[in-house]
């Protein structure tokens, strides 16, 4: 019995080419367009210099907070929990520190989403009157010999909503200088974020040295302690007044432009994004990678921030008994170098990449960490201040690179909401308890080897989440096009691409007319 009979080869060629032609058109619509001028921001570097400054200057307020409170640990102890032992009240302060971290994530999914929505420029100015209001009330509070539990309650009430208002305030700060900043530079410009938040550190806590050399113990328990408080007020409006002056960033402009006109349309998927419950979902569901990988560096970047930052003065003068002024000047030191390598970090990570610089840190925070604790442990000058310095050059590989790669994580739709949420809740979980639980656990334990530890955990947690980071140096913001500093760069840009887009197509064209790359073989 006859089988199946067989189509031409030559009908079977036709076919086959037909199949072919239709994929290579559909692969010619499907490749990526070439740019054009339109699509390219060229950057206005007065405005971009503004905007840096602006940012960096409520960093250096929130940070001038932190390092007036962690330098004044002890004094605060005694003048709000004057009832319990040394080491019960450096918890207690501590634990009023960290209480300020539990409303953070809720001033993040307040003040991120709002962002989104209204604009980073207002949102800023409004972290801005809080912290500054909040920090300059502390000067004012009565002690506990003057109204017994009400005083403590008092420093409470003005540390929620300090944590409260900086659960916007680093987040926005990041996305506004990331959105201005251009693509190449972005690693540089974001350092500059950070840059202010050691000198706001460095201010804080060269402040209160200063004071306690001057006045002594008991006239800074007595009065003195109320001095840096006070000067956060005109700090505080120096910054409002910069951040009013600030225009919206040119990436949330074209956003917020193309979400009209989709609203216009009647887009139900722009329409679902728009209420509080839409953008949450998105975040969860649609980005949850980017979450985990953004809490992960926040955590190894805020653990290793605050055990130097915020406990070592406190661990160096109440746990190993060294006098609180050298205590106070190797950490003021320490902050030091911090800022004078912190853009050296941040150019460097335009240069090498951001996960680089990332996973060189991790692994020499878990190599180094007790190293470091061991050297502080000698005692005297020289050996702590090695030990210090270790510490401090482990810190500036995440404060100069973080500012411009956690924007990069999420989409401009959602950046400042999806970062505010991730990165205050990894600080309130981690971050900012690092203090409270560290000196518990020295307490506790008696180990005081026990923070070298804390931070090789942190360093590990890094260490993974940097191995799933997707390298962003150099390039665009997700959902927002290419950023460069002059019109040449631009023309360069758009030429570039329109030629890598003919020479797409010419070789697909090629490959299908001639599929043995170059012609058959001569018989």
């Amino acid at each position: 019995m006859p089988g199946p009979k067989r189509q031409p080869r030559v009908l079977r060629s036709q076919r086959e080419r037909s199949a072919t032609d239709q994929m290579v058109r559909t692969l010619l619509r499907r490749r990526k367009k070439a740019l054009a001028a339109e699509d390219v921001t060229v950057t206005d570097p007065p405005k971009v210099r503004r905007a840096v400054t602006a940012a960096a200057l409520g960093n250096t307020m929130e940070w001038f907070d932190f390092g007036v409170y962690a330098y004044l640990a002890g004094t605060l102890g005694k003048v709000f929990f004057p009832s319990s032992s040394p080491g019960a009240q450096v918890v207690a302060t501590f634990a009023t520190f960290a209480a300020a971290f539990v409303v953070r994530p809720l001033g993040g999914l307040v003040f991120g989403p709002l962002g989104d929505r209204v604009g980073r420029q207002k949102v800023l100015a409004l972290t801005m009157i809080m912290m500054a209001a909040s920090t300059f009330a502390v000067g004012f509070l009565p002690t506990y010999g003057a109204i017994g539990f009400a005083a403590p309650l008092l420093l409470l009430v003005c540390r929620l909503v300090q944590g409260f208002s900086t659960g916007g305030e680093y987040a926005g700060a990041t996305t506004y200088i990331a959105e201005y900043a251009p693509d190449k530079r972005r690693g540089f410009l974001g350092s500059w974020l950070d840059f202010g938040t050691f000198v706001g550190y460095s201010l804080g806590s060269g402040l209160v040295t200063v004071l306690t050399a001057t006045l002594g113990t008991d006239g800074l328990t007595d009065w003195g302690w109320r001095i840096p408080f006070f000067v956060a007020g005109p700090l505080g409006l120096i910054g409002l007044y910069m951040r009013l002056k600030l225009e919206e960033t040119p990436v949330f402009q074209r956003e917020e432009e193309a979400q009209a006109a989709a609203l216009a349309e009647g887009d139900p998927v722009e329409q679902a994004r728009q209420s509080g419950k839409g953008r949450l979902k998105e975040i969860f569901t649609g980005h949850w990678e980017a979450v985990l990988i953004c809490m992960g560096l926040v955590l190894l970047y805020n653990v290793t921030n605050y055990m130097v930052t915020s406990y070592l003065p406190t661990y160096m003068s109440e746990t190993l008994g060294e006098p609180e002024t050298s205590s106070q000047l190797l950490v003021l030191g320490t902050m030091l170098l911090v800022v004078l390598t912190i853009t050296v970090v941040g150019r460097s990570s335009d240069r090498w990449g951001r996960r680089p610089v990332f996973m060189a840190g991790s692994v020499a925070l878990i190599v180094f960490a007790i190293p470091a604790f061991l050297f502080i442990r000698e005692g005297g000058i020289l050996m702590p201040a090695i030990g210090c310095g270790i510490l401090g050059l482990l810190l500036v590989c995440f404060a100069g690179t973080s500012a411009s790669t956690l924007p990069a994580l999420f989409p401009t739709r959602m950046r400042y909401g999806a970062l505010s949420i991730a990165f205050n809740i990894s600080v309130s979980l981690f971050g900012g308890t690092t203090p409270l639980f560290t000196s518990a656990l020295v307490e506790l334990t008696g180990n005081d080897m026990l923070p070298a530890y804390y931070l090789m955990v942190a360093g590990a947690v890094g260490l993974v989440a940097t191995f799933f980071l997707h390298e962003t140096a150099g390039k665009p913001l997700r959902g927002s096009g290419p950023m460069v500093e002059s019109q040449e760069q631009a023309r360069t840009l758009v030429a570039r691409s329109r030629t890598r887009a003919g020479r797409q197509a010419r070789d697909l064209w090629i490959r299908r007319r001639h599929p043995w790359g170059g012609g058959r073989k001569k018989e």
